[in-house]
């Protein structure tokens, strides 16, 4: 994502090809067209996700880019002084990147600290993962925290992108490392030239690095998106151009047809890719190769060439402010639905981009370019600039640390509120106040739990809930240990989950014994995901495991839940529809068939982000959303309970929704803790018609 100086003239482009000429020089003005591609394929994919739903490969473009450029730049030092000065290398890279880059984490913690820009109980993940970037780690701190479905279930920090700007980093830090010591066997042991060895060394680097994508892609996709190694190769194949020679291709005919296949296969990711494609893995290759496909195309002598088109005034702009604009675009999404006034039409995000640019150009003019070139930094040692670069981290840093301490007694305060109010709830209030004769004509005043403090208002004993890629049929056990107390089921994915506080609340209350079996984004369903790699796998070894345990178990009552949108392959039904249908009634009848009872619910609506961005700043009145666009109105757990045998289904869709409108907060309650999980106030709420309706099958089966 950084902005190279490109300067070339058609020239450089015929230079000699004779080894001390091998490595390129800052050349192809279209570099930064591609450059431009690449940033507007992940802003535009940020802003309208449904409209471009493979941008996020703009990402690799940028690898790619990165390892041609420095690539380029550290083998013309190593020609023409035989080594590589580390120190200045690197206060280069500093003086390059960290202005700017600390400028956006500095705006970030400054909103942290603000309890109307980021609700205060997501405040320690705002401030680790501020940290995390201003060190450059970010994207390990993900990779150790990515297979965490619990951990992203909600709406992710204004600092998340920083993920690829930390490998980016790393890769600024090994890459010199690397053409050094291949430098250094090539003349000390092998007498050969510095330039093949480094090409041999990167190229065995890549091939290790493609490898190990692909499998830990495979055994493990949420961390592979983020770890370092795995992405080194993009850089290498962009490294391997500016290597050799013959990778540059100035034949106008096949430089035509390298580039435009290049473009083609990068919008062709862009829109045919989508959070479904098993990635990076190898279906990375298309746009890293795509990629490397147009920066290699090196002849421009005609104006439809890609090289010349890419090289018009507004791509190289675009190019020129790339790195702003990808520092500054994520935050203000983040930040936008929690500013006051501030909608989400059509016309706000196209506003919300204008600004984006405005600020990347304001950066780069005022910020970027004087920093680079300061003399107080240029004209001392390297190590004046770096010591520099680590006082403004520190600084960054410690401003993030002290939004954590202005607000953390706000915090604290905020958990015992949530408490408190579990343990003495008022009346008429949540579900009840719709549910309830006795409540009608009651209006609740406020919020609970107030907006801010909602994300944090979620079931505990994690250890009983099955990450992404684990399969293990693990259960917990709650309630009675009383031989003869009635034992219940509680099984399903996260929709599951989010009844747990709820559902050990009512087995302690009724003497029941609780046993529950939950996997993140796999419902307990015959049904196969359509979920690709091993989550698809880890997903049916899941099921296969919790169906030998209910084999071997007795129960008095089942109940289930699942998000309605599950994606479900369709293979052998007519329609997904009809697949999940299928699948659930295959599973339960797996109890019902045993004479034990199923209970099912409904699923509540889903929203587009966590409804309580606007309840922070907004009217109730206006945080609702259409009842068409928030609720799956033909949920499959709905048809499959109703035409199967000796299956309960309770639907609370009037309790969240009338006819038209669906609503954040009910009967004073706090509905949602992000934008498709439910606070345990709120579930509390429903506590006695779940209590009913178990109760209900229970006896009909004794």
């Amino acid at each position: 994502m950084h902005s190279e100086a490109v300067t070339s003239s058609r020239a450089a482009l015929r230079r000699d090809r004779s080894p001390e000429h091998a490595a390129p020089s800052r050349f192809i003005p279209h570099v930064q067209g591609l450059r431009a591609i690449a940033v507007l394929f992940v802003v535009l994919y940020h802003f309208w996700p449904g409209r471009l739903s493979g941008g996020y490969v703009g990402v690799d473009v940028f690898f790619v880019i990165s390892g041609f450029l420095i690539t380029s730049h550290l083998a013309r030092e190593l020609v023409s002084t035989g080594t590589v000065k580390l120190g200045q290398f690197w206060a280069r890279r500093a003086r390059r990147l960290l202005p700017a880059s600390l400028l956006v984490l500095l705006f970030c913690a400054l909103v942290a600290a603000s309890p109307y820009l980021t609700p205060t109980s997501a405040l320690p993940a705002e401030v680790k993962e501020i940290i995390a970037s201003t060190f450059y780690v970010e994207n390990w701190y993900l990779a150790v925290n990515s297979a965490d479905y619990l951990a992203h279930s909600g709406d992710p920090t204004t600092v998340q992108h920083y993920w690829s700007l930390s490998l980016e980093e790393q890769f600024y830090v090994l890459w010199p490392l690397i053409m050094l010591l291949a430098a250094w066997v090539a003349v000390k042991r092998l007498r050969g030239d510095r330039l093949k060895a480094a090409a041999v060394a990167i190229g065995i680097v890549s091939v290790a690095s493609f490898i190990f994508c692909v499998v830990f892609t495979l055994t493990n996709p949420a961390p592979a998106y983020f770890v370092t190694f795995g992405r080194m190769w993009q850089f290498g194949v962009g490294a391997l151009i500016a290597l050799v020679p013959l990778l540059r291709v100035r034949n106008a005919v096949l430089s035509f047809i390298l580039g435009w296949g290049g473009v083609l296969a990068l919008l062709y990711t862009a829109f045919r890719f989508d959070g479904q494609t098993p990635f990076p893995g190898y279906m990375a290759l298309v746009p890293t190769l795509g990629a490397a496909a147009v920066i290699a195309a090196s002849n421009d002598d005609r104006w439809w060439y890609p090289t010349r088109i890419l090289a018009v005034r507004p791509m190289r702009f675009t190019g020129d402010i790339s790195y702003s604009l990808y520092l500054w675009h994520w935050p203000l999404i983040i930040i936008a639905p929690s500013v006051p006034f501030w909608g989400l039409t059509i016309y706000h995000r196209v506003a919300l981009l204008g600004l984006c640019f405005v600020l990347a150009w304001l950066t780069k003019r005022f910020v970027e370019d004087p920093v680079r070139s300061w003399k107080v930094l240029t004209s001392r040692p390297p190590r004046v600039s770096l010591w520099a670069a680590l006082v403004a981290m520190v600084i960054v840093g410690g401003t993030a640390a002290g939004a954590w301490a202005v607000n953390a007694s706000a915090y604290q305060q905020g958990i015992q509120a949530i408490q408190d109010l579990r343990e003495d709830p008022p009346s008429c209030f949540g579900a009840g106040a719709v549910l309830d004769p006795a409540c009608a004509g009651e209006e609740a005043d406020g919020i609970l739990p107030a907006p801010g403090f909602a994300g944090v208002d979620r079931p505990t004993d994690e250890q009983c809930f099955i990450q992404l890629n684990d399969s293990r049929p693990v259960s917990c056990e709650f309630g009675s240990d009383a031989a003869d107390a009635p034992r219940v089921a509680l099984i399903g994915d996260s929709h599951a989950y989010q009844l747990l506080s709820t559902f050990k609340d009512m087995a302690e209350r009724e003497g029941w014994h609780l046993t529950t079996y939950f996997k993140g984004a796999c419902p307990w369903s015959t049904t196969p995901l359509s979920t690709p790699g091993s989550f698809g796998a880890a997903c049916a070894d899941w099921r296969t495991g919790v169906a030998d345990k209910l084999a071997d178990s007795e129960f008095d009552v089942v109940f289930t839940a699942a998000i309605s949108n599950t994606p479900y392959s369709s293979a052998g039904f007519e329609s997904v529809h009809d697949a999940a249908v299928a699948g659930y009634q295959e599973a339960w009848a797996t109890m019902t068939e045993r004479g034990i009872p199923v209970v099912t619910v409904v699923d509540n609506p889903v929203w587009e982000t966590d409804p309580n961005k606007c309840l922070r700043t907004r009217d109730q009145a206006e945080c609702s959303g259409p009842r068409a666009d928030l609720l799956v109105e033909e949920d499959p757990l709905r048809e499959a309970a109703a035409s199967a045998d000796g299956v309960t289904l309770l639907d609370f869709t009037d309790v969240f929704c009338d006819d038209d409108t669906c609503y954040p907060v009910v009967g004073g309650a706090d509905v949602y803790r992000d934008q498709d999980h439910l606070t345990v106030t709120f579930v509390d709420t429903l506590a006695p018609y779940y209590t009913a309706a178990l109760k209900e099958a229970m006896s009909g089966r004794r």
